[in-house]
């Protein structure tokens, strides 16, 4: 029988006893391809060896907290980055608030509480760039040292490229190669900041996703006969270049906060999508607008939404006349269908 994956935010919330474990540390911002093939094999091995598999990961994310001029924009928010990590097929997701307060452990301090004490780790799974503890003073070294003081193993993983496991080839071919290049929420960034979703998708292994709450508008699109979901203020997921797209619309909570059934009906429903402040009417407000295909009857303000993008269509444009910009949202549309015809509903 599969077990419901166990979410704690505290060492508290860890059930007594609880272990043995396998462990990984990271902050696995939308958990792309290669944090998935890492947390995939790493699940299989601990269930080969009788234990549990976790991964550990923070929130904000240290550089919001230490850096915050330099923090990247984050790919995926909390509630996502958890169902991602959730669908790999680990035991538990330990969430952990990161302050200054926590980042002053040492090394020694953060593995002896969190790793041996509190999740009883028999192996801790790293990359080989592992930093932690004080101002990062923990590496690849420290941890096998305190693995070998506190009885458990080090799993060192490499990066993980499109190519380089079918022929790894030299270090010149890699760098030259764009399908060589190691899976990294930074690639992914570069690409959603170009609007190119479709190969951001490869990168992530699926269609890169922005979550919020739907909002009261200025009803334009529903006067042009275009009603759209106007996402709110909440938005988690990093908002790609502006433009118009082919998505999905996912119902995800009532405006109650009660989640949604995924068997109850209009729960995933075909989108244009648009990214942009709306020239043609000099807007200033950078909106993310879902127009759900062919339906005027939606009641979807306060309900929690997420817009799943599959491709761009154009960059947002300015029109001389609401007529022009009428004909091309037609156009717009039948692209949209014409895109989603080819995909599987998300």
């Amino acid at each position: 029988m599969i077990l419901p994956v166990q979410r704690w935010n505290d060492l508290a919330d860890v059930p007594s006893g609880f272990g043995p474990s396998v462990v990984t540390i990271g902050n696995f911002d939308g958990v792309h391809r290669g944090h998935a093939s890492v947390l995939t094999r790493m699940c299989a091995d601990a269930r080969a060896a009788g234990a549990r598999a976790v991964a550990v990961t923070f929130t904000p994310h240290p550089l919001q907290v230490h850096r915050p001029d330099e923090a990247p924009e984050l790919l995926t928010g909390d509630e996502d980055r958890l169902e991602l990590l959730e669908q790999t097929g680990l035991d538990a997701v330990l969430l952990l608030p990161y302050t200054l307060e926590f980042a002053r452990q040492t090394p020694q301090e953060f593995v002896e509480r969190y790793l041996v004490d509190g999740l009883r780790a028999r192996t801790v799974v790293v990359g080989r760039d592992v930093r932690f503890g004080w101002q990062n003073s923990g590496d690849l070294s420290t941890m096998v040292a305190l693995g070998e003081r506190y009885g458990f193993e080090v799993e060192v993983i490499d990066d993980v490229t499109p190519a380089a496991a079918a022929d790894p080839g030299s270090a010149e071919d890699r760098a030259a190669d764009p399908l060589r290049r190691r899976w990294s929420s930074t690639w992914a960034r570069e690409l959603l900041a170009a609007g190119d979703v479709v190969q951001a998708a490869r990168v992530l292994g699926r269609p890169h996703r922005v979550r919020g709450t739907v909002v009261h508008g200025d009803a334009r699109g529903r006067e042009l006969g275009y009603p759209t979901a106007n996402l709110g203020g909440d938005l988690a997921g990093m908002v790609p270049a502006d433009g118009v797209y082919a998505g999905w619309l996912r119902r995800t909570r009532h405006a109650d906060g009660s989640p949604v059934d995924p068997h109850e009906g209009d729960v995933v429903l075909p989108a244009a999508v648009s990214i942009g402040t709306n020239p043609t009417f000099d807007g200033v407000e950078r909106r993310v607008e879902a127009y759900v295909l062919d339906r005027d009857d939606l009641d979807l303000y306060d309900q929690q939404v997420v817009v799943e993008l599959v491709e761009r269509l154009r960059p947002t444009l300015r029109f001389d006349s609401v007529e022009a910009l009428l004909e091309r949202m037609g156009e717009d549309v039948e692209r949209v269908r014409v895109v989603l015809a080819g995909t599987a509903d998300a």
